[in-house]
């Protein structure tokens, strides 16, 4: 049985599992319905944060042009750009024990591909959800569903694996922000 978190808790996965190794990070969404418009395209990234809170260069920001950060540690499934049907839209595979030990922190974002353009934010997106599995045995291992409403936000930080006293923690994160996936590339110390 899945541990259901809300905004703010925390997990320790390697204490719950000690032999947890290969996950999968599921995320999911679904569209509003309305009249008119273009499709939404949300994509999945993801950024390897070293001890500074940044990437140390740009293999270190896996997205749907970067799949795999050079180690092949973390892995990104490829762009789903309808989001159709049921289950995860998107999805990311990570081996922790593969991680560079340079990285402190994983972080798990979702963007709307040209929201600006579209007239398109997260407040016409339901049932955006994050999900942990044991991709070894199949189990899921926590879901954490956005309750929030984000009504000008085109970017959210859905979540964070990160390294506390060896141990890999997660933490249900849920913070939106204007400005697409520019904003995070910035904040995270890309160009």
């Amino acid at each position: 049985m899945a541990i259901q978190l809300s905004k703010g808790q925390r997990i320790d996965l390697t204490k719950q599992d000690p032999g947890l190794n290969n996950i999968g990070i599921g995320l999911g969404w679904d569209i509003k319905q309305f009249d008119g418009g273009q499709d939404f395209d949300l994509d999945a990234s993801v950024f390897l944060l070293d001890a500074s809170g940044k990437c140390r260069n740009e293999q270190d920001f896996i997205f749907y042009n970067n799949l795999a950060s050079p180690d092949k540690s973390v892995v990104h499934t490829g762009d789903n750009r309808t989001g159709e049907g049921d289950g995860d839209d998107e999805k990311v595979l990570v081996n922790l024990k593969q991680v560079s030990s340079q990285i402190e922190k994983i972080v798990v974002t979702v963007t709307i591909y040209d929201a600006e353009g579209r007239h398109q934010n997260f407040g016409q997106v339901l049932n955006a959800y994050v999900r942990l599995t044991n991709e070894d045995t199949g189990a899921e291992i926590l879901r954490y569903d956005l309750g929030e409403d984000f009504s000008i936000e085109t970017a959210v930080i859905f979540c964070e694996l990160y390294r506390h006293q060896g141990e890999w923690k997660f933490a249900a994160v849920g913070s939106g922000y204007q400005g697409g996936l520019a904003v995070l590339v910035n904040t995270y110390g890309l160009q």
